[in-house]
């Protein structure tokens, strides 16, 4: 008779204890206790058909979404149940075909712009008023946006230049001794577009690989998506004029320093300098910075002439926030 190998027998674990079973999924479904084993203010559980909406909430039907080769779509079923939370109701559709779900923030309707991304952690609202973004929808890397609200301290200029903004989670509170109402409420009344719950890290990866490209949101269902992708292939941002809607109308003298609070550098000597700085989109702090140390600054139209400029008698003058796209017009 052959002999069998048995395998070895492990050794004895001196801290071996027994094991333990976990309840598979199925089991795990609300456990129910006597009402007297818990305490008066502890909230009782109903089954999900017993649910009424919440005052004031949201009436909406489910969605299910899929991803497949880095794209994202979704399909909404309507099926009567009423959810206290919002599906997706807006697209960014780019010039490649690809189409991209998400839910909207701000204004509504159909806009038509360049898609680029920006790499900040912090400063969103500097990017909304920054005049360079012009014709540009701005999508954040930084998953989350919105849990510093805005204040007027840190706009860049006076009103949102850029088409719309594009973000993974939008912050459903505040937390800023600065903020003065949230990012939402802002967009709305400056009349930008904003979607958020898209795969934003797909989306910069396809732009970091292709460049940037040109894209449609829309918060219309009544468009199809090949009408927003004609939309988005015909559409060519070089030789747009941008710098018109940018630059300011007239002349004018800048006297408005850095606030002392956030002076990085206290004591500043030198001479005074006049600096003309022709307006193609720029950004107050920049003005701000240059006044601090002490110079002199007159800003210009983009269009103003040389000869006019001349006549200021500058020691300096510098284009403010020149864009490459923007070089390309004739009028400059």
């Amino acid at each position: 008779m052959p002999l069998v190998r048995r395998p070895p027998t492990p050794p004895e674990r001196l801290d071996r204890r027994p094991a333990v079973r976990l309840p598979c999924a199925r089991s795990l479904a609300p456990l129910a206790f006597p009402a007297a084993c818990l305490p008066a203010s502890a909230p009782r559980f109903r089954p999900a058909a017993t649910l009424r909406p919440l005052p004031g909430s949201l009436c909406i039907s489910a969605a299910s979404a899929s991803v497949a080769s880095g794209v994202q779509s979704a399909s909404v079923v309507d099926d009567g149940a009423q959810r206290p939370w919002k599906l997706s109701d807006a697209r960014l559709v780019l010039e490649d075909g690809s189409v991209w779900r998400a839910k909207s923030f701000g204004a509504s309707g159909t806009q038509v712009g360049e898609v680029v991304f920006n790499t900040s952690l912090t400063g969103y609202q500097e990017i909304l008023t920054d005049p360079s973004y012009a014709g540009q929808f701005v999508l954040m890397t930084n998953p989350h946006i919105g849990n510093t609200g805005v204040n007027l301290d840190d706009e860049e200029s006076n009103q949102c230049f850029l088409g719309g903004l594009i973000i993974r989670n939008l912050s459903i509170c505040t937390s800023n001794w600065r903020c003065t109402e949230k990012l939402e409420e802002y967009l709305i009344k400056r009349n930008i577009m904003g979607i958020y719950d898209v795969d934003t890290r797909a989306i910069t990866r396809r732009l970091r690989e292709d460049g940037s490209l040109i894209g449609v949101l829309s918060t219309d269902q009544s468009r199809t998506d090949n009408e927003l992708l004609k939309m988005a292939q015909n559409w060519k941002i070089v030789g747009v004029d941008l710098i018109s809607g940018v630059t300011c109308d007239a002349p004018y003298e800048w006297s408005d320093k850095t606030d002392s609070k956030w002076e990085f550098k206290r004591d500043q000597s030198g001479g005074t300098f006049h600096v003309v700085a022709y307006d193609f989109g720029i950004k107050h702090n920049i003005l701000r910075r240059l006044t601090s140390y002490g110079c002199k600054i007159t800003v210009v139209p983009a269009n103003w002439p040389a000869l006019e400029v001349l006549n200021l008698k500058p020691e300096v003058f510098f284009l403010a926030m020149v864009l490459e796209i923007q070089l390309q017009i004739p009028t400059l």
